[in-house]
């Protein structure tokens, strides 16, 4: 199957179970084909996976499953390791400054609150500057004014951006929507369009 995702901003939606996580897992890696190929703008991931981790930023549901360090500070060097550390370090205060973390810096990361570790788990992917950011359900676990904080900061990237949401209103503001249902794409097109076909789908 070739899945046209070529839109800046696309919404991946469904119910759960229908096979939208999966999918975006199989866009950096995290998950392996059982059958076919996985090209990520041209890239096969499973035979230069390195390569795909470069250019594919992901973001998890979760942001503690991908907050490796103790401190916001400490987190965001390890994305910029191969940046030499007084670098690395101006980068990381400019960072945390547009995020609203400068106060935060080296504070233990347990100390945040949910919406401010999102905003550092987000930063820590931009910070590598990816050019496709996959986004998978980001602001479920947000409060409303959070949520569209994180929903703002994604669909103004200059990087495609492919978002698996249940939040029907962002993936409304995208380019472009998908539907999944049974581990498979039902539905692709106008955001509009295929939210209604999912909306009758559920009724």
């Amino acid at each position: 199957m070739t899945l046209d995702l070529s839109a800046r901003r696309t919404a991946v939606i469904g119910a759960n179970g229908s096979g939208k996580s999966t999918f975006a897992r199989l866009l950096n890696g995290l998950v392996a084909p059982t059958s076919g190929r996985v090209l990520v703008h041209g890239v096969d991931v499973q035979r230069d996976l390195r390569a795909v981790r470069r250019e594919v930023g992901f973001v998890f549901t979760d942001p503690q499953a991908q907050i490796l360090m103790p401190t916001p500070a400490e987190d965001l060097l390890l994305s910029l390791r191969d940046l030499p550390r007084s670098e690395a370090r101006e980068h990381i205060a400019a960072i945390l400054g547009e995020h609203g973390l400068a106060g935060h810096a080296d504070a233990p990361v347990s100390t945040l609150s949910g919406g401010q570790r999102q905003l550092l788990a987000l930063a820590s992917v931009l910070a590598t500057r990816p050019s496709l950011i996959v986004a998978d359900e980001p602001t479920t676990l947000l409060d409303l004014r959070n949520a569209r904080r994180i929903g703002d900061l994604l669909l103004a990237q200059d990087a495609q951006v492919i978002i698996v949401t249940h939040d029907l209103d962002l993936a409304a503001r995208c380019d472009h929507a998908v539907l999944f249902d049974d581990g498979g794409v039902v539905a692709s097109g106008q955001p509009g369009a295929v939210i209604d076909d999912y909306r009758r789908s559920c009724a």
